[in-house]
C-alpha cells in the first residue's frame, strides 16, 4: 500500500468523502520520474521554490531564482540546481545536511502552470556541473521520490517583467549586493566582500537598507 497519505490526510479525506477521489488522484498524478512531459516545462524556470527542513523540525521555504535552465534534469530519477552567493546563514544548504528530505515547486505565473516534487538532495562542492553556472558556490543533486502536477486554477496571472541583475553571467561582472553595505555587518563579512561598501559608495544603515528593499532598490 502506498504511503503518500498519512493518518491525518485520511481523516479529513474521510471527513470531507474525498477518500475515493484521493486515491483515484494519487493512481492518475503521482509519478517516481520525470517524464517528457515534465522536463521541458522544469528545465524552462528560472525560479522556484525549495522546501528544506531545519534542526528543530520547522519547514524552510525559500526562492532560488537565476537564468533559465536553472534546473537540470540530469536524468529521469535525478536534477540538479546551483546555490549561489548568499546571506552567510546557509540555511537551506545546512538544512540540507541535516536532513536530505526536500520539496521544489515550480510554477509558471503566465500560463499558469505548478508542478510539485519531493526527493532526496545531497550537496556537491565539486560537481562537474559547477562549470555551467557561473557564480555558484555549490551543486545540488536531488534523487526523486515523487513528481506530481498540481491544478493551476488558484494560481494569480502574472507577467514577467526583467530578471534580476543579480543573478550572475558568463559575460559580465556580477553586482554586489547592497545588504553588505551595511554597518552593524562590517567587522564580520567574510575578507573577500570587505571592500564591497567601499565599492558601492560607503556603509548604510540598516534603516537606510530597509528603505531600499521598499522601494525596490536593493
Amino acid at each position: 500500500m502506498s504511503d503518500f497519505y498519512s493518518p491525518q490526510h485520511r481523516q479529513l479525506q474521510e471527513q470531507h468523502d474525498t477518500v475515493n477521489l484521493a486515491d483515484r488522484l494519487e493512481q492518475m498524478i503521482v509519478e517516481q520520474q520525470i517524464s517528457e512531459m515534465h522536463q521541458p516545462f522544469i528545465e524552462s524556470r528560472d525560479f522556484f521554490f525549495l522546501t528544506t527542513i531545519d534542526q528543530r523540525g520547522y519547514p524552510t521555504c525559500s526562492y532560488k531564482g537565476g537564468n533559465p535552465g536553472l534546473v537540470k534534469v540530469v536524468n529521469p530519477q535525478e536534477l540538479a540546481f546551483p546555490s549561489y552567493d548568499g546571506n552567510g546563514m546557509f540555511l537551506s544548504m545546512g538544512n540540507i545536511n541535516g536532513n536530505s528530505k526536500i520539496g521544489m515547486l515550480f510554477i509558471d505565473f503566465e500560463t499558469p502552470h505548478r508542478i510539485r516534487l519531493h526527493g532526496d538532495a545531497r550537496i556537491e562542492a565539486n560537481d562537474p556541473l559547477l562549470s555551467q553556472y557561473p557564480g555558484a558556490q555549490l551543486m545540488v543533486r536531488v534523487a526523486i521520490s515523487e513528481i506530481f502536477i498540481n491544478c493551476p486554477r488558484y494560481i494569480h496571472k502574472m507577467q514577467r517583467l526583467t530578471a534580476s541583475k543579480y543573478v550572475p553571467q558568463a559575460d559580465k561582472e556580477t553586482p554586489a549586493a547592497q545588504w553588505k553595505r551595511i554597518d552593524a555587518v562590517q567587522d564580520v563579512l567574510p575578507a573577500c566582500d570587505r571592500q564591497i561598501a567601499e565599492k558601492l559608495g560607503g556603509s548604510i544603515t540598516m534603516e537606510e537598507y530597509g528603505a531600499m528593499v521598499f522601494n525596490g532598490d536593493a
